[in-house]
């Protein structure tokens, strides 16, 4: 086997690896020296910007296989058949911190699904949780500028993080869900996936469902203690990752079982709860869960930075037979979603191996830009219609249209009979065992007792107690003992 030899970015050999050029024995360095200049200017330009939210995560490849029958509520062709494959990769991650973030932190998780289907790249963007804190987009940025670092203390402030809570009470029934049990995985592997937001399926009859997914995880919930988690970080601070890398490698795959919601589109409009307010759930007595089919990872990624950093994933790369829905979340998401990955990547970052179809081939009239590998020949115009042979539309709506009237303006969302912040915080709550109960307000006292403003204080513990009285009063007297000692 002949050696392998070390070359430039432009492939010419290179004589020295060892020993930058210089003029004489000992003396300065030669500008002339191309490899070191070459090599230096590389690596300062080997970071890409971070997520802003998102950043710190792990991955893994694996197939999603159909166990189940759904051809009655979608056309999507990767659903077809019972017994039918898709190459998929999943993303998870932490939300607030940075790249250099610990694993085990309370926070929720993201829950990032690319679908490789032959028609074309699905993805599913989700959290480890089946609601979220705001349920309109044009809260999004402030919301996660009171989670994140202060800009002149440099580190997460208590004061901001619950000041954005006491003003945004749909943010009630997350926080429960944060501050409890289920708020710290013991690993990705033992924790579930929600779709959390709304979408439409489309069947080949053309009638519309709104549907909700659930990916119940087959290794079982395991969570970790405020204590445990702490304890965890100081010895490894990327111990989900690790546990998910090492689980692979020997051979234990991950698994979960994809269920889904399913509501007549007829139904949505006199629904006791708005069925698109991502603060909200879908009680199962009302819509029972659906067993669709089975997710596994069994292949680690080889490059994390190529597979896992440039991963990139939208809500609105749909296939035919899945749409969006009214879900105002979901809507600002699709655009921002894409427009992130086009500033950290570029706009070709789909051309990126793990962003590319695999079941199919991307054939559109998108030209030029940074690192363009896609770019067509003489034969081929970048223009359309054309009378060439390029491609062309299929006339096939991917999704059912939605029905919309009114006047435009900023509205608030529409009032469903159930629809207040706080019922479904407080259904959550009573839910939970004593010593469930327990430990959450022990979490929300633990946060909540370091605000310095009365004020905030008072309105944060006003959404516990609406949501039950009982709620309220242990919050109220687990802070008022930890502000005395």
């Amino acid at each position: 086997m002949s050696k392998r030899v070390l070359t430039t970015e432009s492939g010419a050999p290179v004589a020295d690896n060892q020993n930058s050029a210089t003029a004489g024995v000992g003396g300065p360095v030669l500008l002339q020296d191309q490899h070191l200049l070459e090599k230096l200017a590389r690596f300062n330009r080997e970071r890409i910007p971070e997520r802003v939210v998102h950043a710190r995560g792990s991955g893994a490849y694996g197939y999603f296989e159909v166990t189940d029958d759904v051809t009655a509520y979608t056309k999507a062709a990767f659903l077809s058949e019972v017994g039918k494959k898709t190459e998929t990769f999943l993303r998870f991650s932490t939300v607030a911190d940075s790249l250099g973030g610990a694993d085990a932190v309370r926070d929720p998780r993201g829950f990032a699904l690319k679908f490789y289907t032959e028609e074309g790249n699905y993805d599913l963007v989700g959290n480890n949780t089946p609601v979220f804190f705001i349920k309109d987009p044009i809260k999004f940025p402030d919301f996660i500028h009171s989670q994140k670092r202060d800009p002149f203390t440099g580190k997460q402030e208590p004061d901001n993080v619950w000041d954005f809570w006491a003003h945004s009470p749909e943010a009630t029934h997350q926080v429960t869900w944060l501050m409890g049990d289920r708020g710290i995985p013991a690993s990705y592997r033992h924790m579930n996936g929600y779709g959390s937001h709304t979408y439409q399926w489309t069947n080949e009859a053309g009638e519309a469902f709104f549907v909700k997914y659930h990916f119940k995880t087959n290794q079982g919930i395991r969570s970790l203690s405020a204590e445990q988690a702490a304890e965890l970080v100081g010895k490894d601070a990327n111990s989900h990752q690790t546990d998910l890398l090492q689980s692979i490698e020997r051979g234990v795959t991950p698994s979960w079982t994809l269920y889904v919601q399913v509501m007549p589109a007829a139904e949505a409009a006199d629904y006791r709860f708005n069925p698109f307010d991502l603060t909200k759930v879908w009680p199962h007595g009302d819509y029972p869960l659906q067993r669709v089919g089975r997710l596994v990872l069994d292949r680690n990624p080889d490059n994390v930075f190529a597979e896992v950093e440039q991963a990139a994933f939208s809500p609105n790369n749909f296939v035919p037979g899945i749409g969006p829905s009214p879900d105002k979340m979901l809507q600002g998401r699709l655009f921002a979603y894409a427009d992130a990955h086009r500033y950290r990547l570029g706009v070709n970052h789909t051309q990126l191996p793990v962003n590319a179809p695999k079941a199919t081939t991307a054939d559109n009239y998108g030209r030029d830009g940074f690192m363009a590998t896609r770019n067509g020949s003489r034969h081929d115009k970048n223009y359309e219609p054309n009378s060439y042979s390029g491609p062309r539309q299929t006339d096939a709506p991917l999704a059912a249209p939605l029905a919309i009237h009114g006047w435009t303006g900023t509205h608030e969302a529409p009032q469903h009979v159930k629809d207040d912040d706080f019922f479904q915080a407080g259904e959550l709550y009573r839910l939970m065992s004593e010593d469930e109960k327990a430990r959450l307000v022990a979490n929300i006292a633990g946060g909540l007792s370091q605000v310095s403003r009365e004020d905030i204080i008072e309105k944060n513990i006003a959404h516990f107690a609406a949501a039950d009285a009982e709620y309220g009063r242990r919050v109220e007297e687990a802070v008022r003992a930890l502000r005395e000692d």
